[in-house]
């Protein structure tokens, strides 16, 4: 008989957004004239850039001729989508990006996941606490974390983001190799300031660990003092992997391309203390695991930087920015306490009267017909909070922002 990874058998019930999908299907049936708006899963519900949708039908147009077919691409992707990511994301902003340093991928969230690969399972893992499910899930299925005690796994360094921190984890008790940070953060939407990233590179450079920084909501910074990529400080590329993504910012969720970039500077050890490049796994990874991010698709990802592709993309995120706004100017009506949404696309509510997080999702879901994210399905601290994300459309938003303000008995 075939063994199983017993280490899966550590996660906790079903994946969350699983079990979100599962009440809210109960909820439906029980109720099948309610009119549910969808405030819980981050994704966008607004269409891809026309600039996008040109470039694609060109590539498939491309495909339909022997000349200009192509099969399989460079698994690290073409050359004509990272030089506008360098020239773009990263030159523009002063930071040096080699072509050979940024991998794109299927998305942030394969990579995040998969970037645990090409460390070993010796590693000690700190995470922030709120934290985005799969950094943490992925350690668990890794064999990394140890076994699950009060609702916290014995070997990993929770790092708590609570109200009364501001939102920004304190350094690790215990020195640790791995180091999740996510800025603007899923799921607060609260932003690290350049001195706070100084503070965590200088950490990082003390105690010989790496950082896996996820900036896939770098688009939606709307403060000007608010660094983009951990590239902006001094040192980091010597400690700092970066993950990004085209979902939130172009569109991309359900076409699926994001990157990774892991620069050659960047360094793991093997046991002997031999120095290894964290460049040269990665690559060996996406080589021998990932055949690359289809044609068509990168096609419509270097199409976001065109000067019409760029409009197009700061009008998209413009849009869910100012149904933040809306959401925000709503809640403080209601009187509740919230944080986020000025820097990233999601709203931080404190549940009232110290309700639970699932009790208030069901509360939510029963009395406004509105679906959220619990916050305890981020972690131990995310218990007695609730997310909200800013993707929906306009006219659900002003209507769900109206049910809460009438409809919720607080």
């Amino acid at each position: 008989m075939a063994l199983v990874n017993e280490n899966y058998l550590k996660l906790p019930g079903s994946y969350l957004f699983a079990e979100i999908a599962r009440r809210v299907n109960k909820f439906k049936e029980e109720h099948p004239d309610a009119d549910i708006i969808r405030l819980g899963i981050g994704d966008v519900t607004q269409p891809l850039a026309p600039a996008s949708i040109e470039a694609m039908h060109q590539a498939v147009d491309e495909m339909a001729k022997a000349e200009t077919f192509r099969g399989y691409g460079p698994e690290q992707g073409y050359a004509f989508l990272i030089q506008q990511i360098i020239e773009h994301d990263y030159a523009a902003r002063g930071i040096t990006i080699a072509e050979d340093e940024v991998f794109i991928s299927d998305g942030s969230k394969c990579d995040v996941g998969n970037i645990q690969e090409i460390f070993g399972l010796e590693n000690k893992v700190a995470i922030t606490d709120p934290v985005y499910p799969v950094y943490l899930d992925t350690n668990v299925m890794a064999g990394r974390t140890g076994n699950i005690v009060d609702g916290m796994f014995e070997g990993v360094t929770y790092m708590p983001c609570t109200a009364e921190n501001g939102f920004v984890p304190s350094f690790p008790s215990e020195r640790v190799d791995l180091i999740y940070l996510c800025s603007p953060n899923n799921p607060t939407g609260t932003t690290l300031s350049k001195d706070q990233l100084k503070a965590w590179v200088a950490y990082a450079k003390e105690n010989d660990s790496i950082i896996l920084f996820d900036s896939a909501y770098e688009a939606y910074i709307t403060e000007e003092d608010v660094p983009r990529s951990i590239y902006e400080v001094e040192g980091a590329r010597e400690v700092a992997i970066e993950f990004r993504s085209f979902s939130k910012n172009a569109g991309f969720t359900g076409t699926r391309c994001a990157y990774t970039v892991v620069p050659k500077e960047l360094m793991g050890k093997t046991k002997d203390g031999q120095e290894v490049s964290l460049n040269r796994l990665w690559n060996r990874r996406q080589t021998t695991k990932f055949n690359g991010t289809p044609y068509i698709t990168q096609r419509g990802a270097a199409a976001i930087y065109t000067e019409e592709g760029k409009k197009q993309v700061q009008a998209m995120v413009g849009y869910y920015m100012e149904n933040a706004k809306i959401i925000r100017e709503g809640l403080a009506e209601a009187g509740l306490t919230f944080y986020g949404g000025v820097n990233a696309p999601y709203i931080w509510l404190k549940t009232p009267n110290n309700m639970d997080s699932w009790s208030f999702f069901d509360k939510l879901l029963n009395e406004a017909h509105i679906v959220g994210t619990p916050g305890a399905g981020f972690g131990p601290s995310g218990e007695g909070y609730f997310r909200l994300t800013a993707f929906g459309n306009k006219e659900n938003t002003i209507k769900a922002v109206e049910r809460i303000k009438t409809r919720l008995s607080l």
